[in-house]
């Protein structure tokens, strides 16, 4: 079981991108400010091709990191990450990964996940956010608390137009942390935008571990 820390940190190459900087440079950066956990995303890639990038980002992990493959369990050992995050649908990996996470939107889905037994939970879009079209409108803090407080529920990372100004509201709402993509991906200053984060979730006292 791997202690998680308050803060997720998802990948996206193209926002990275659009600033003028590689995805490695980006997580580089992020992890410099202190951001020890990062959700490996990509998926869009062939597999070769996101393996290449994997091990990029792989290889600017701290120590003291906690890589985190989107999808792929093989991708995982491959990666010598520390576990797999899997969409609502992906099919429960065998054998799993020391950590497993699931992306959930709604109460059924959260209720499944609790079932499989998994070490954590995204619930998304909690606020409006480009990046997580289709999956209706944004929940905000009272459905995020109602989520939360549900019966065997593992720990709930808010996602979705999460920033160090709402970052607060989620942990009040009953978040184990929050997960953010945009908010570091496509900052200016990545290590700025991670160091405002942490700063408003507590992060030197913070870091929780997740249930099995």
């Amino acid at each position: 079981m791997t202690p998680l820390p308050t803060l997720l940190v998802l990948t996206d190459r193209v926002a990275a991108a659009a600033r003028g900087r590689t995805l490695a440079e980006t997580v580089a950066a992020a992890v410099g400010a202190g951001a020890r956990a990062v959700v490996f995303r990509e998926k869009d890639l062939s597999r070769p091709d996101r393996r290449s990038l994997g091990a990029a980002v792989a290889a600017v992990m701290p120590p003291d990191g906690c890589l985190i493959v989107a999808s792929d369990a093989r991708l995982v050992t491959e990666l010598g990450a520390a576990g797999v995050h899997l969409a609502a649908g992906d099919p429960w990996p065998e054998p799993a990964p020391t950590t497993v996470g699931r992306s959930c939107h709604d109460r059924a889905e959260l209720r499944t996940a609790a079932a499989e037994g998994v070490d954590y939970v995204t619930v998304s879009p909690v606020y409006p956010t480009p990046s997580k079209p289709g999956y209706g409108p944004a929940l905000g803090k009272h459905v995020l608390s109602d989520l939360t407080a549900f019966t065997d529920a593992p720990p709930v990372y808010a996602l979705g137009g999460v920033d160090a100004a709402r970052a607060p509201e989620c942990l009040a709402a009953g978040a184990a942390g929050v997960a953010v993509m945009g908010a570091v991906m496509a900052a200016e200053d990545p290590a700025a935008a991670v160091e405002a984060l942490l700063a408003a979730l507590d992060a030197p006292s913070g870091v929780k571990e997740v249930r099995g």
